[in-house]
Formats: C-alpha cells, sequence, structure tokens
C-alpha cells in the first residue's frame, strides 16, 4: 500500500512535508506518489469550468519527490501520473535519472497524457497531438536510460549522438502508465487505444476506474491485448486507488481490486475533515491497521 502525497490537504511548507513524509515511512507504506499539476485555470472566466483550478494547491512533482527522497532514505517513490506530452521529453530523463541516483533507484515514474488543455496551452503544446507525442517519448526515455549516445529523429524528437551522463541506477526507470477508463464521451474505442498503448509499453499499470463490471471488462480486454502481442499480462502489475471517501469499504474495495488482479493500491486519504499533518496520518493509520486486521497489509521489508 503506497501513500498519495497530500498536496492539497496539509501545510505548503517545508516542515509539514517532512513531518508527514517521516511518519509515512515509518508506518510502514510502500512509497510516497506524487499527483502532477502545473498551473491552474481561473474558473471564474470559464464557465462550468470542472478540475483544479487558481486555489488547487500542487507542489512539483520531481522537486518534491527530490526533497522527501532525502528526508525518507527508505521509501519508494512514485509520480501518479506525471503528464508526459507537456513536458520536454530529454529533459525529464535527466530530472527522472539524477532522482533515481540520489534516492539509490528507487524511483518510479507513472505518466499519462492528461486532460487539462489550460495546462498544455500554458506550457506551449499541442493538446491534440499529445497522445501521438505520448508513444514517442516512452520509446526515448528508455532508449536515454539504457544506453551512453543515441541517434533519433522521430518527428517530435532529434537528438544526434548525445546521451545522459550519469545513467539511472534503474535501466530503465520503471515507466508505469495511466488511463483506461471508459470515457463517458468517447466511448470504447478510445479505451481500446489506451489499454492497447499499455499492453504493448507499460512496465505497470495505475488504473483509476472501479472493480465492478465495467472495471472487469477493462482488465480483461487488456489482458486479451497482452496476449495478442506475446505478453503475459501477469508481467504488468497494477496498482489501484483507494480513496476512503469514496470508497466506504475500503478492506472490500481491496478485496474487489485483488480478484481482478491488482497487486498494489495507493490511498488517497483526502475527504471531509482531513485538513493538516496530524488529520492526515490518523487517517493513514487507521486505514493501515483495518488493512492490517483484515489481512490486506503487508509492511515495506525494512520498516520499523
Amino acid at each position: 500500500i503506497g501513500a498519495i502525497f497530500p498536496h492539497d490537504t496539509i501545510e505548503p511548507d517545508a516542515g509539514a512535508i517532512r513531518a508527514w513524509a517521516i511518519a509515512v515511512e515509518e508506518m510502514g507504506f510502500n512509497h510516497v506518489l506524487s499527483y502532477d499539476h502545473v498551473i491552474g485555470a481561473n474558473a471564474a472566466s470559464r464557465p462550468g469550468w470542472q478540475g483544479y483550478d487558481l486555489d488547487s494547491r500542487f507542489h512539483e512533482p520531481v522537486a518534491l519527490l527530490s526533497y522527501i527522497s532525502g528526508i525518507a532514505p527508505r521509501i519508494g517513490l512514485a509520480t501518479g501520473v506525471m503528464i508526459l506530452p507537456q513536458r520536454q521529453t530529454v529533459l525529464v530523463a535527466k530530472q527522472a535519472a539524477t532522482l533515481d541516483v540520489l534516492s539509490g533507484g528507487r524511483l518510479r515514474l507513472g505518466v499519462g497524457t492528461g486532460w487539462n488543455e489550460v495546462e498544455y496551452e500554458s506550457l506551449g503544446v499541442d493538446f491534440k497531438a499529445r497522445g501521438r507525442i505520448f508513444d514517442k517519448q516512452i520509446d526515448l526515455l528508455r532508449s536515454l536510460w539504457t544506453e551512453r549516445a543515441i541517434t533519433v529523429d522521430d518527428g517530435h524528437h532529434k537528438v544526434t549522438d548525445a546521451g545522459l551522463w550519469p545513467l539511472p541506477v534503474q535501466r530503465p526507470i520503471p515507466l508505469w502508465l495511466g488511463g483506461g477508463g471508459v470515457h463517458p464521451y468517447k466511448g470504447w474505442a478510445h479505451v481500446d487505444r489506451v489499454l492497447k498503448r499499455i499492453a504493448a509499453k507499460a512496465d505497470g499499470w495505475l488504473p483509476t476506474f472501479e472493480p465492478d463490471d465495467t472495471g472487469a471488462e477493462l482488465v480483461g480486454r487488456f489482458g486479451e491485448y497482452c496476449r495478442e502481442i506475446g505478453r503475459d499480462p501477469a508481467t504488468v502489475p497494477i496498482e489501484a486507488l483507494l480513496a476512503p471517501s469514496i470508497h466506504p469499504d475500503p478492506v472490500g474495495h481491496c478485496q474487489a481490486w485483488q480478484k481482478l488482479g491488482a497487486v498494489q493500491m495507493c490511498a488517497n486519504m483526502a475527504g471531509p475533515g482531513v485538513d493538516g499533518v496530524d488529520a492526515n496520518l490518523r487517517r493513514l493509520a487507521e486505514l493501515r491497521d483495518g488493512l492490517a486486521t483484515a489481512g490486506l497489509w503487508t509492511a515495506r521489508e525494512d520498516a520499523a
């Protein structure tokens, strides 16, 4: 079980982050996962706007996890998900490699294409091209993390006999892909494209849908797409989302995901009454104890 960093529900200062990270490591959680959001839209000028806005607090994930890696030297580090197409691929490769070196190989990079056109516009990237860019980025990242020098000219990137140094500890750094849920406006054709990409390219999968009948169908389709390309779906681990404010029965939710093949969960404790470091840590401790009672908790091997 991992803990999602509570960007918006703890005090936005270094002391609060430090206290939270140390406690989460000591409680035995497997990893810390950071969401990604760069700039907030002014909802007042966008009637009907839904999603993050000017008042949504977020830290930049690589900088945040770099800080946490020195404070909590044993816990795993993950993004979930970094919106990759709105960033320069070679720069992401360098940032991730540096964090992997400094953390002793603890980084897992969760990536996705995102939904927020405001961010893409602000960062100077064509929102409609994000899927095409994303596919190329995954291949380029792995090349940069494993080869001393590469030459690439794929229509979106051009690298001529150049490379990173030092290379990361993990060669390559694990890339977990988000997505795969049924979009109310895009339908199954869009879903199938995403699932095929995950089957072909992911080291792991970070779905956010529910483990209901539709979720079971999605996981089933994913397994079929893996087998079509000669890949065992069991080699692509699944980490699902656990949000007690949405899932009032955390034990039942975890068990349902276990039946669908998930091997990890990540807990988002945001919800009514959760404000400040102490409230977040209290809720995490309650969740851990409840899952332990049900036999669903395994602390990190190096936990106290």
